[in-house]
């Protein structure tokens, strides 16, 4: 396993952009983090709309940044007069993430309909919308492979099966690979973040199963007990129960050699200064990853 205490120059280090989203906009974010050495991002959709997307691929290329991946594609359950809109949406996903360079598109999928494309017909049928997923999926990755953007698969905890993503097992996404591309093309695969599947029995295995091909993505932060937002309540690294080496070293037996991209959406750490949040990340990325 990689010693990320002697990582001086933070190579295996990246910023989602999503950590520090309540402090400032996306070009500040970027410069605060050339200050503290990172030069790896993960940016979100959002954040790149509000400052132009044009703007940011000359932040990425001006400020030597790479990118661990893009956030998000997916939410795709939606109700028959939203399904042009998926697709479109979808498509301009990729060409974002094709324009930055990035080396995924994190997919989460949706939920239901109602929560995933609003406006959409309320619905409860939850096979169905994995059924749309299957679909989405399916139809996008011939578009994403020609613009040569993987599409890295993220399963969400259970208790954001409604809202957010009705695939939540390391199992369910690697099923959904196989179903869709048997031959192991290299253009679809998994985002594995620690919050999400740290508490799944059969992880280890499935990690196994998952292989370096489809291992996209690695993102960390920390479960807090009690937890005060299963959204919003992350913690940092070190602050409390999952266990991240052991997760990080059998992604890494793999010979996964990607960035340990931290994600910590949370309250608390959002109202801290951004150069404070950033300093800790960096303390935490050694010692605690």
């Amino acid at each position: 396993m990689r010693d990320l205490s002697a990582d001086t120059d933070l190579r295996y280090l990246s910023l989602n952009t999503g950590t520090v989203r309540a402090q400032d906009d996306l070009l500040s974010i970027m410069e605060a983090a050339q200050r503290h050495g990172i030069s790896v991002i993960s940016p979100w959709r959002d954040q790149v709309a509000a400052v132009g997307v044009d703007r940011v691929v000359a932040a990425v290329r001006d400020g030597g940044f790479s990118l661990s991946g893009y956030c998000r594609g997916g939410l795709f359950p939606a109700d028959a007069a939203h399904r042009d809109e998926v697709r479109d949406d979808n498509r301009r996903a990729v060409d974002e993430a094709a324009a930055l360079g990035a080396p995924c598109l994190v997919m989460v999928v949706g939920g239901l309909p109602q929560f995933s494309r609003p406006g959409s017909t309320p619905s409860t049928d939850i096979a169905l919308s994995r059924a749309q997923v299957a679909d989405g999926i399916a139809e996008l990755l011939d578009y994403a492979r020609a613009a040569n953007v993987p599409l890295a698969l993220e399963p969400l905890h259970p208790m954001m099966a409604p809202e957010r993503s009705c695939l939540c097992t390391l199992r369910q996404a690697l099923d959904l690979c196989d179903a869709i591309d048997p031959e192991r093309s290299g253009g679809l695969g998994i985002a594995l973040d620690v919050y999400h599947v740290w508490w799944d029995f059969e992880v280890m295995p499935q990690i196994e199963r998952m292989g370096a091909d489809r291992m996209l993505a690695f993102h960390v932060c920390d479960w807090l007990v009690p937890t005060t937002s299963v959204l919003s309540g992350r913690g940092m690294m070190g602050d409390g129960i999952i266990e991240i080496r052991k997760l990080r070293a059998a992604v890494e037996a793999l010979g996964f050699d990607g960035a340990c991209e931290v994600e910590v959406l949370s309250d608390d750490w959002w109202a801290r200064p951004l150069d404070e949040v950033l300093s800790v990340m960096v303390e935490r990325y050694r010692t605690a990853c």
